[in-house]
């Protein structure tokens, strides 16, 4: 038994535009539009955007790392991404990285990565990291949570490849988290697996129940041991927020 990564989900303001930007800067199509999220497909998981009132007002503890396939590579996604409406961020990156910090219309950071041997091929989206106090353990309880292994890890980082797509990978971070996650993961049960039994292994991982104000609906809503918000969708489901 063992649940899965199935989406990385984005509050917006305004989710179609939003939505937009990212099928434009990854070169992917809107695979599914409501009037509850509009969703992105891509290698290994939907990249999922729905309507809050709420305003972003602090860095996202999840983002999103893209990938490039040559200095020339690199150089012409950024270009293009400021033409499609990115802006360079700065997050006390300093100078000297190789990669570029961006934030799309809606503020939400992302990085431009170098080209990077590990990630040649893997598709736009090289990973979606998750800034993490203990970079380690919090690998192991998504390794419980997505059913991947730890593959690589230093003093800071660790990894966690998938099957197809983009890494899920944790970096150190000492900075606290002062509000609801604007970007979190959901986790799907296989197919023949059942919700509340996930549910139960993933509470003694050392997850806990989380209240979002997210009332009556079919998927269940827990933080992580830092206490990232993340959603248990039912398996089968064809939208994640109806649970159809």
């Amino acid at each position: 038994m063992a649940t899965r990564l199935d989406n990385v989900v984005v509050d917006a303001a305004d989710p179609l535009a939003l939505a937009g930007f990212w099928s434009a800067a990854l070169g992917v199509p809107i695979s599914y539009h409501d009037e509850n999220e509009v969703d992105v497909g891509l290698p290994g998981f939907d990249l999922v955007f729905v309507p809050v009132a709420e305003p972003k007002v602090e860095q996202n503890r999840v983002h999103l790392d893209l990938a490039s396939q040559s200095a020339d590579d690199h150089a012409a996604i950024v270009a293009r991404l400021l033409l499609l409406g990115a802006e360079h961020a700065d997050i006390g990156q300093g100078p000297e990285v190789p990669w570029v910090v961006l934030t799309d219309p809606e503020g939400n950071e992302f990085c431009v990565l170098e080209y990077r041997d590990e990630y040649s091929g893997i598709g736009p989206v090289a990973a979606v990291v998750v800034a993490a106090h203990d970079s380690l353990a919090q690998a192991r309880f998504w390794a419980e949570a997505t059913g991947r292994t730890v593959t690589r890890s230093g003093p800071d980082w660790a990894s966690l490849p998938g099957e197809t797509g983009a890494s899920l990978e944790f970096v150190h971070s000492p900075a606290t988290r002062a509000a609801k996650n604007r970007v979190h993961l959901d986790v799907r049960p296989r197919p023949g697996d059942d919700q509340g039994s996930d549910v139960a292994r993933l509470l003694a991982a050392g997850a806990v129940p989380a209240d979002i104000g997210q009332g009556d609906v079919p998927w269940t809503v827990l933080a992580d041991p830092e206490g990232n918000q993340f959603c248990v969708l039912r398996p089968a489901a064809t939208s994640i927020r109806t649970g159809d």
